[in-house]
C-alpha cells in the first residue's frame, strides 16, 4: 500500500479536529525562553535575591522547587517519545511534535534561570553554588513518579492497546501536568508574584522578593500545560467512548499516583505553604476523573484550559 495515499481522507489535516485546533493555539501562541524573557527582568530578579534578607539555607527552597521543575520538564522532554511514535492520526502527531518542542523550551528556561540569576546571586553572596542535578533536591516519592511516567510510556512500544494509552496519558498528561505541574506552578507564582498570596506564603516564611523574570517564564509555562491537560483529557475521553475503555482504569491509575504527588508537593520548603496545595491538588485531580469518566461531559476550551489561576481559585477550588 503506498503511504503517501489515504482513502479515507481528501485532504492531509483536519484543522477543526481537538488536535489540529491544540496545533494552531501552540503555534499561534510560541515564545522563546530567550527572547521572551527580556535580561531586565532576570536583572530585577538578581537584585532582588541579593537584597532580600535569608541565608543560604533559606533560599534552598527555591532552588530546590526550580531543580525539581527542571528536572521534571527534561525527563517528560525525552519520555513522551513513545507516545510520538504509536500515534496514527497526523494532527494527533503534529500536536504531540509541538508538546515535546514545548517540554524542552521549559527545560532550557529553567537552566537559564539557574545559570542567568540563582548562580550569580550565591556566588556574590558568598554561598556554596548548588547545581540543579544535586542528589539532595530529589525526594524518593518524586524519584518512584517520574520511573513510573517513563514505564508507562515505554509499555507502550511493547504492548499498544486502548487502556495501556490511557495509562500512559493518566501518568502523563493527568498526574505530571495537570495535578503536580500545575500545583507546584501555581504555588511558585502565588509566592514571588509582586502582591504574595496569603493563602499560599507560610506564615514563618523569610523575606520573599519579588522576582518578575521567574513570574513571567512561568505565565508562559503555565499556559502551554493548559494546552497539553486538555489534549491527554480529550484523548482519554476519546478511548472511553470509542474503545470501550473501562473508566475504572482512569480511577485507578490517577489515585495510585497521588500519594507521590502529596508527598512531593509538601517537600520541606521555606517559602510555600504545602498544606492548600495538597487540597488544591486534590481537587483538581477530582475535578479532571469527573470530566473525562464522563461521556457526555465537555473538556473546556483551549481558552480557558490556558487561563492561569490565581490565589482567588484557591478557595473556589479550580
Amino acid at each position: 500500500m503506498n503511504r503517501y495515499a489515504d482513502a479515507t481522507r481528501s485532504l492531509r489535516l483536519d484543522p477543526e479536529s481537538q488536535a489540529g485546533g491544540y496545533f494552531k493555539h501552540a503555534v499561534y501562541n510560541h515564545w522563546d525562553p530567550y527572547e521572551d524573557i527580556p535580561e531586565e527582568l532576570l536583572e530585577r530578579d538578581r537584585q532582588a535575591l541579593l537584597d532580600a534578607e535569608f541565608d543560604a539555607d533559606e533560599s534552598d527552597g527555591l532552588a530546590q522547587g526550580l531543580a525539581l521543575f527542571g528536572a521534571g520538564e527534561e525527563a517528560v522532554t525525552e519520555d513522551l517519545a513513545p507516545l510520538s511514535m504509536v500515534l496514527d492520526d497526523i494532527d494527533d502527531q503534529m500536536f504531540i511534535s509541538s508538546q515535546i518542542y514545548e517540554e524542552a523550551k521549559h527545560t532550557q528556561f529553567f537552566d537559564r534561570y539557574w545559570r542567568d540569576v540563582l548562580v550569580p546571586v550565591c556566588k556574590e553572596r558568598g554561598w556554596e553554588v548548588p547545581m540543579p542535578t544535586d542528589d539532595e533536591f530529589f525526594m524518593d516519592d518524586y524519584v518512584a513518579l517520574f520511573d513510573d511516567v517513563e514505564a508507562a510510556m515505554h509499555r507502550l512500544l511493547e504492548e499498544d492497546t486502548p487502556e495501556n494509552r490511557v495509562r500512559a496519558y493518566c501518568h502523563y498528561h493527568l498526574v505530571v501536568e495537570s495535578v503536580l505541574a500545575q500545583t507546584g506552578y501555581f504555588g511558585l507564582t502565588s509566592a514571588f508574584q509582586e502582591d504574595p498570596s496569603s493563602e499560599i506564603v507560610r506564615d514563618d516564611a523569610p523575606e520573599i522578593p519579588h522576582l518578575p523574570g521567574l513570574v513571567e517564564g512561568l505565565s508562559y509555562i503555565r499556559s502551554d500545560e493548559g494546552r497539553h491537560v486538555g489534549w491527554g483529557m480529550h484523548k482519554v475521553q476519546q478511548h472511553i467512548r470509542e474503545d470501550d475503555v473501562d473508566p475504572q482504569v482512569v480511577r485507578d491509575t490517577l489515585q495510585s499516583l497521588m500519594g507521590n504527588v502529596a508527598n512531593i508537593v509538601s517537600y520541606e520548603e521555606n517559602f510555600v505553604n504545602p498544606v492548600p496545595l495538597v487540597g488544591y491538588a486534590r481537587d483538581k485531580l477530582t475535578r479532571r476523573i469527573e470530566i473525562i469518566t464522563d461521556a457526555s461531559a465537555e473538556i473546556p476550551d483551549v481558552d480557558e484550559l490556558v487561563a492561569l489561576d490565581t490565589s482567588d481559585d484557591l478557595a473556589a477550588g479550580d
